[in-house]
């Protein structure tokens, strides 16, 4: 069980902790450029992980059990320290872009249950190329918001206003990843009301 993308897999598991306490003081420039860097190194592990398990053959129970739940605990602990600290407060519309990260957090209980409840009946639900869009738009999201606490003078004037970029960068993705939530949300649901009887 304790193979090597097993163990990349649990080490994220482990680090979510650490990159949770370097978000927590916004006003910390490098701990949120700390936070950064670990944050893609936690990407990056996210790639591997799967890659080494199919490229040597040791795709194990432990293994599809824990990369989402990874994925999701690491999602869902950004999304919630990032609120808390203001991160996901922007231009035109305030804080209704909570509701973005929102409808992230519930998209992946609902499919998480979802799956649960599929799983007895022996049917999976594939990932869809839709939804590794909206994995890669999340990620990218997050990752800039992040960005954005490290960077707070990197800003662009557009006419009056001025906007931090990776901030501007994170919340557009942030409502892209929302968009697409919402559809590849829905197309499992769809799936799964074929099934419930």
């Amino acid at each position: 069980m304790l193979n090597l993308p097993n163990i990349l897999t649990l080490s994220r598991i482990v680090t979510i902790p650490l990159l949770v306490a370097l978000l927590w003081w916004p006003n910390w420039a490098f701990g949120y450029l700390l936070a950064f860097a670990l944050y893609c190194l936690m990407g990056i592990t996210d790639y591997f992980d799967g890659y080494l398990a199919r490229a040597s053959g040791t795709v194990s129970k432990l293994g599809v059990f824990l990369d989402p739940i990874a994925d999701k605990i690491m999602i869902a602990a950004v999304i919630l320290v990032l609120t808390a600290q203001g991160w996901l407060r922007g231009p035109f519309a305030g804080d209704f872009h909570v509701i973005a990260g929102l409808i992230i957090l519930m998209r992946e209980i609902a499919v998480s249950g979802l799956r649960e409840f599929l799983g007895p009946l022996q049917v999976s639900v594939p990932v869809s190329k839709l939804a590794k869009w909206k994995t890669a738009a999340q990620m990218v999201s997050l990752g800039a918001l992040i960005l954005a606490g490290a960077l707070p003078g990197w800003m662009m004037a557009v006419g009056d206003a001025s906007f931090n970029v990776p901030h501007l960068v994170g919340i557009v993705t942030l409502w892209t990843a929302a968009v697409l939530t919402v559809i590849t949300g829905w197309d499992y649901l769809r799936v799964g009301i074929k099934h419930m009887d």
